[in-house]
């Protein structure tokens, strides 16, 4: 790396002393001397946005590509709804060539990464900025990547144009110089090589020091999941083409864990969201870091599906946790009483775990300090598991977990005086494991596409009032008035190992006789709109109408339908849909003011079900409402982005909690 960084800066070094040597000279006899000083750089509002632009994509000459727009730290793209040739003419004179020749839609130069930072661009070619021309609002779109517009510029530059950089405060400009420089370089050495070897530097932004770059997700133990890498601040997976162990050794140690146990293929610990970042990895084994692995950028995602998302099962150092406690009384060694060695009066004894609020998050450490995988359900009281007769007495009480904890008693919990007035016996806490387990995500996309408004009447709101559904002020609204709703759907995909079922059993779901449905989980989603400091507005929620296979993959046979009191469920690889057109599919924004919102929502927010991972269990959007209008945009999974990105959204990163 050193050796790297002394060429590049040899090399810079010599270009900028081979500029100055030949700066002076003129051109030969015969040319024309260029005209100087025609330009002059714009001056812009104060109320403009500072912004800059760049030409991208692959198989385009210099003065072509995909248009990108560089704002709050972050690159993103323009969309190609009522785009002209008038808004081109502005970005390529900004750009400094003298005119635009045409522009293209629909990604002709390939899709973009990140935020869509214009929509619905107006311009009349006169502006000296993008950013002057009338649009949605910097920020503001419904668009899709397979939008992102392109232009091609005249060769011709604008005599005199320099570079002006306006984002002077956020970006050091020799830094930013050199950087590029270094850039184009190791693009020109690389570009009879399509692998990338070092596209995660981040040339002028540096990430945040405590954001790792990788991480594990979906795995049921310590040191396994599926390999998750941070790229243009998103959060995606790596292809299992050519996936091995030595790259699956570089990310274990990358983790802080031994070498590499297994390479994992074909999704098998769950399928992720969002980009596929790195296909056809080829580590040598010496890397830090597998984001400083080659791979082939050709294939960094065309052709790879999540079904093929790569993973790994780390070699671990052992910690002689499970030694701690054990599971007594039940059926097999995956089920039973919790029993736990604890020292009391300078003795170590076995004894029972208090029952009282005893949940999903604190079987999940349980299951996972034994070895056996996810939780599949928490009991409070274990009176048909007799276990050990001299371990009956509560050794331990209040116990709270996050879920994330290695051992049982990293969890917050009582110490020396312990409170359980039910005390032990059939009220000792206990659990039963599973290898699999379901694994639900939100799909943002459905949300943002969705989205609209309705002023309902109240004598169509009767059964929702009924069940909770409405604001605080229905009851005191005119009855020939209405409420104002935000309208949505939801498609809830499971992309873990085993499907998702109901934790009631099936003689104990309620019907709801105004709806004539059965809710087998009364509340399975939240609906929050927040303030932008994370103040609620208003909510909603929605009990489980009836959990069904909508829809599925190819290939797939759907197993659950409520149709005639039917088992409730969603199938691996199957996906149900709440409509946006069904009752309390919404949250009531009648008393909310015009502004700028956030939306949130929780699936399975209480943890009645477990899963292999609650992280992916919320969606945050940004709202913009006028009075009369909704947009909601920029939504996405809770903590798919970059810690930095994430602290700009308020409300919960994920649904993983620190304590209950």
């Amino acid at each position: 790396m050193l050796a790297l960084w002394s060429v590049s800066f040899v090399l810079l070094c010599v270009w900028r002393f081979s500029y100055a040597q030949y700066e002076h000279m003129g051109y030969l006899l015969g040319y024309p001397e260029p005209v100087q000083d025609l330009y002059t750089a714009p001056e812009l509002p104060k109320d403009i946005p500072r912004i800059q632009l760049r030409l991208a994509g692959e198989k385009r000459k210099h003065n072509e590509g995909r248009v990108e727009v560089f704002y709050e730290e972050e690159w993103g793209t323009v969309c190609d709804d009522d785009f002209t040739i008038h808004a081109a003419q502005v970005v390529c004179r900004e750009l400094g060539y003298s005119e635009a020749v045409s522009w293209s839609p629909s990604s002709k130069y390939g899709k973009g990464e990140g935020r869509i930072w214009f929509d619905n661009v107006h311009c009349t070619g006169n502006e000296k900025s993008l950013a002057q021309c009338e649009s949605n609002g910097i920020g503001v779109s419904d668009c899709k990547h397979t939008e992102d517009v392109g232009v091609v510029c005249s060769d011709k530059r604008i005599p005199g144009f320099k570079f002006v950089n306006t984002l002077t405060n956020n970006i050091n400009v020799s830094e930013f110089s050199t950087d590029v420089f270094l850039l184009l370089l190791s693009k020109t050495i690389q570009r009879h090589k399509r692998y990338n070897t070092r596209v995660y530097k981040n040339y002028s932004l540096p990430l945040p020091s405590q954001q790792p770059l990788v991480r594990l997700r979906g795995g049921a133990l310590v040191g396994e999941g599926r390999v998750e890498v941070l790229k243009n601040g998103e959060w995606g997976t790596i292809c299992d083409d050519n996936w091995n162990l030595v790259a699956a050794t570089v990310v274990c140690r990358e983790l802080g864990f031994g070498s590499a146990k297994e390479a994992l293929s074909g999704g098998q610990l769950g399928q992720g969201m969002g980009p596929v970042h790195m296909n056809e990895v080829k580590c040598s084994g010496f890397e830090k870091s597998v984001t400083e692995c080659p791979f082939n950028m050709d294939k960094d995602s065309e052709g790879c599906s999540h079904e093929e998302d790569a993973g790994v099962r780390c070699n671990v150092p052992a910690m002689g946790f499970q030694r701690r406690l054990r599971l007594s009384g039940g059926r097999n060694s995956f089920e039973g009483r919790l029993e736990v060695l604890m020292e009391r009066n300078g003795s170590l004894v076995w004894g029972t775990v208090c029952g009282e609020g005893w949940g999903t998050m604190e079987a999940m450490v349980v299951c996972r300090q034994l070895g056996l995988g996810f939780a599949s359900h928490a009991f409070q009281e274990t009176w048909n598991w007799p276990g050990a007769v001299n371990a009956d007495s509560v050794v331990m009480s209040g116990v709270r977990c996050a879920g994330t904890e290695m051992s049982l008693s990293h969890c917050l919990h009582h110490g020396e005086y312990l409170s359980c007035p039910k005390g032990g016996g059939r009220f000792a806490a206990g659990v039963s494991c599973s290898e699999t387990a379901p694994d639900l995500v939100l799909n943002p996309q459905v949300v943002e596409q969705t989205t609209y408004l309705e002023d309902r009447p109240m004598f169509m709101l009767q059964c929702a009032y009924e069940e909770n559904c409405l604001g605080s002020t229905f009851s005191s609204t005119p009855a020939s008035s209405y409420r104002r709703l935000l309208r949505f759907s939801s498609q809830i995909h499971n992309n873990g190992q085993s499907d998702f079922r109901p934790k009631a059993s099936r003689e104990t779901w309620v019907w709801h006789d105004c709806h004539r449905h059965y809710h087998s989980m009364e509340v399975f989603t939240h609906y929050d709109l927040l303030s932008n400091n994370g103040t609620k507005v208003a909510e909603g929620h929605k009990a489980s109408f009836c959990l069904e296979d909508s829809e599925c993959d190819e290939g797939i046979e759907k197993r659950y339908e409520c149709a005639n009191f039917g088992e409730q469920g969603i199938t691996v690889g199957c996906w149900d849909t709440y409509r946006h057109d069904i009752d309390c599919q919404w949250v009531d924004i009648t008393d909310v003011k015009p502004g700028d919102y956030i939306f949130q929502i929780v699936i399975n927010p209480n943890y009645e079900v477990a899963e292999s991972d609650y992280t992916n269990n919320i969606v945050k959007c940004r709202c913009r409402y006028d009075g009369h209008r909704i947009w909601m945009y920029n939504c996405h999974i809770g903590g798919s982005f970059s810690a930095e990105t994430e602290d700009t959204f308020p409300g919960l990163i994920n649904n993983q909690v620190t304590h209950r």
